[in-house]
């Protein structure tokens, strides 16, 4: 299904959207994407480093993965790394990674470092053929509490208010651990320039601190917004493994601290034309991954949305669970998970605690985490009989973050300018 339909349209009427709730939102490629490529920061002198990332992994206590592109193809590039203070340096050989995409060539490059001692302050940096580049802070997860910074769906028109949301909140949680995205980081997932404009807009954040992605429905759009696999994001995300033939890094769990994260993938509707079966996949790997868990706490993290809303001036479409919710909530309450997370539509919504469809204490608690780029839908939505608190309207881009102890998780969102809207604590 295509429309013939811009940005400005979109933004300024609300029931755009459903095309998007119906499969998928196509625009044609505006200029200001463009206009990233001209602001990208060239990192540190003489070494060829661009986007430069650290990625989650399934043990982030001892291990990190770290990403960068180069304008040129390198010569025996590596990372080089210390305890931070030190001296004694440490090298791993970095991989060519490389890949083409939206017709560019992309010089990638990859390296793992696994011996890392946990709880510890190290330092890294690019080097090769005798150049290094500047010192990068990588701090390993411990055993204690922490914090970290989530952010909803971040496509935007030109994501200048997604980098100024993700600047800010980073300078205002300075102790953050690590960053999530919700999924549709990108409006369109085939367009390098949208990429390395989002890059762009998490610079100075996503060297330091270990990034958790998900995938979105975004993610899969060509540059004809035609579904296709998501390749880009794919590539420049090497998440951890898992175990599956059919769809490595489409999802995948990871320790940190006392939680177990549980990252899911709601795209099988944009899939299974050329690989079917996701969602039963899913199904069977998220049991065998939660039980395996011996993490006190357990957290969900999904894409799509697990209510379905009724929609102003569209009486037909009724309020209810979606095929997510119908497909996953009856397992996260079997399986114990103590929060579920979701984004997609574009509005923070805590639903409170819900077991069996219903509102009940003893059920997971769902958040709904809202928008953090300029993709917004105003006046669109009527409340949902299970919504607790809901976002101040008309909606503004927000972020969340998390807090976890011993004894207790808290959520708080925050708007733009840092007012807290909403704060929710889980005990055990």
């Amino acid at each position: 299904m295509k429309q013939n339909m811009n940005r400005r349209t979109f933004i300024m009427g609300g029931l755009g959207a459903l095309t998007m709730l119906a499969g998928g939102m196509y625009f044609a490629k505006g200029s200001l994407y463009r206009k990233a490529t001209n602001s990208v920061r060239r990192l540190t002198g003489e070494v060829d480093e661009q986007f430069l990332r650290q990625l989650i992994t399934a043990d982030p206590a001892h291990s990190r993965t770290i990403m960068w592109q180069a304008e040129n193809v390198l010569e025996n590039p590596v990372i080089e790394y210390r305890r931070k203070g030190q001296e004694d340096l440490k090298g791993t050989s970095a991989q060519e990674d490389f890949f083409t995409d939206d017709g560019v060539k992309n010089n990638q490059y990859r390296a793992e470092l696994k011996d890392l001692e946990a709880d510890t302050d190290y330092e890294y940096r690019v080097a090769g053929s005798g150049a290094a580049g500047e010192w990068h802070s990588l701090r390993t997860a411990g055993k204690g509490a922490f914090e970290c910074l989530i952010f909803p769906d971040s496509q935007s028109s030109d994501y200048s208010d997604w980098e100024q949301l993700a600047q800010s909140a980073a300078q205002r949680h300075p102790e953050a651990a690590f960053f999530i995205n919700m999924g549709d980081i990108v409006d369109n997932g085939e367009d390098h320039t949208q990429w390395q404009a989002w890059f762009h807009g998490v610079n100075g954040l996503i060297d330091c601190r270990p990034f958790v992605p998900l995938m979105g429905n975004h993610e899969t759009y060509d540059q004809n917004w035609q579904v296709r696999l998501p390749e880009a994001y794919l590539k420049y995300f090497a998440v951890p493994e898992n175990g599956s033939r059919d769809f490595s890094r489409y999802y995948y769990s990871f320790d940190y601290g006392e939680v177990h994260f549980i990252v899911l993938n709601s795209q099988w509707d944009e899939t299974e034309a050329f690989k079917p079966g996701l969602m039963a996949e899913q199904l069977e790997w998220l049991r065998k991954d939660a039980e395996g868990s011996s993490k006190k706490w357990k957290i969900a993290l999904i894409h799509k949305d697990v209510l379905q809303y009724r929609i102003h001036n569209r009486p037909e479409r009724q309020e209810g669970i979606s095929e997510v919710g119908e497909a996953f909530m009856p397992l996260f309450e079997e399986l114990g998970i103590d929060l579920v997370f979701t984004a997609h539509l574009h509005t923070y919504r805590n639903r409170g605690h819900i077991k069996n469809f219903r509102r009940d204490s003893q059920g997971p608690l769902y958040i709904l985490t809202g928008v953090a780029g300029n993709v917004r839908y105003p006046g669109l939505w009527i409340d949902h009989e299970l919504d607790e608190v809901v976002a101040p309207q008309p909606e503004t881009d927000n972020y969340l973050t998390m807090q976890v102890t011993n004894k207790e998780i808290t959520v708080r969102c925050f708007l733009p300018d840092g007012q807290e809207i909403d704060k929710v604590t889980l005990t055990k």
